[in-house]
């Protein structure tokens, strides 16, 4: 077979075009520390790189929801803790005011004073917000969920916010719950049939005036206890208890101990929900956080370069260009000139 100066030339040319680009690409991945910077360099890795960077976005943004969501609930456990705090101090209130021995209408009306103030504080904390929306509102966030009175103008709408793929949570605590006792279940006495005029539908006595007026009340053995899907109006158990002082009504003072320990109750149990979500949260965040670094790390596996591998492929590939060019110029040096001759 004769071997013909064209074919030597086209041989060199791809032998040096192969090296150079070979070169190249280790450059190019000298510069950027990636092993695969284009589909084409490793199909199967560029999927898992694409996916786990997905992941990554995805878990970011769960990250940010947990995060808004902490400091909603947050916010709302310190909001609680201050209607607990009102609570204990009208209970404490109430306390000192149940028996003549240590009260007398003129103390218990200036009690009631301070009992006004309480229920004043109470509508605050109902209407507490963070940034632009209430907190008590339900899905009302835009406008105060309580008038002055007590009055619920929110719904009992709790607004979720996802954690993961599979589960979301409750950022808020309604105030038709917290406040109003609506769907919380508890054990209450019913009114029996037999029941006098007197008694209301939460089972307390209708308040009509001062003491030795003639104010109607249920007899014990005529009350059933029954279990009710609602709870304490809180709003209802100091406006009683303040109309008790005010009408110096000393059976209505002690019978607000009770209520207003199912009130502290109710509150207990909307901060132990609040409490259990910020534990989910919480929890969530490390798993998201640890899923975050895993997914980088397998990332990184498939797509980060080997340093010391690439310095040595490097360097042999220098070498090779080199050696090849060195080759090529003795294998091709006779020009047109030489064969003129």
């Amino acid at each position: 077979m004769r071997i013909a100066d064209k074919m030597n030339f086209d041989q060199v040319n791809s032998g040096l075009q192969k090296n150079r680009g070979e070169l190249s690409e280790l450059q190019n991945q000298a510069a950027t520390q990636k092993r695969v910077n284009k589909p084409s360099d490793d199909p199967l890795a560029t999927t898992r790189v694409l996916s786990a960077r997905t992941n990554i976005h995805a878990s970011q943004q769960y990250i940010k929801n947990i995060n808004q969501a902490k400091t909603f609930l947050e916010y709302s456990d310190q909001s609680l803790a201050e209607l607990t705090e009102i609570l204990t101090r009208a209970k404490e209130l109430a306390i000192s005011q149940a028996s003549d021995g240590g009260a007398n209408a003129g103390s218990r009306a200036v009690t009631a004073t301070e009992v006004e103030q309480l229920v004043g504080q109470t509508v605050q904390v109902g209407n507490r917000k963070l940034g632009d929306r209430f907190l008590f509102g339900g899905y009302r966030t835009t406008e105060a969920p309580f008038d002055p009175q007590g009055g619920y103008r929110g719904d009992a709408g709790e607004m979720k916010v996802a954690i993961n793929k599979e589960a979301d949570v409750s950022v808020n605590v309604p105030g038709s719950r917290v406040f109003l006792g609506l769907g919380i279940r508890g054990k209450s006495p019913a009114v029996s049939p037999n029941a006098p005029e007197g008694v209301s539908p939460n089972n307390q006595a209708t308040i009509r005036g001062p003491a030795g007026e003639n104010v109607a009340q249920a007899a014990p053995s005529q009350l059933s206890a029954t279990w009710r899907n609602s709870g304490t109006n809180v709003f209802s158990v100091l406006q009683d208890l303040e109309v008790s002082l005010r009408t110096n009504f000393k059976e209505g003072v002690q019978d607000s101990l009770d209520r207003l320990d199912e009130a502290l109750a109710q509150v207990v149990l909307a901060r132990s929900e609040v409490g259990s979500r910020l534990a989910t949260l919480n929890s969530a965040t490390e798993n998201l956080t640890k899923g975050v670094v895993d997914s980088k790390a397998l990332a990184s596996s498939l797509e980060d370069v080997d340093t010391f591998e690439l310095v040595s492929n490097l360097t042999k590939s220098e070498s090779t260009l080199k050696a090849s060019l060195d080759s090529s110029s003795k294998l091709i040096q006779p020009s047109l000139l030489d064969f003129l001759r």
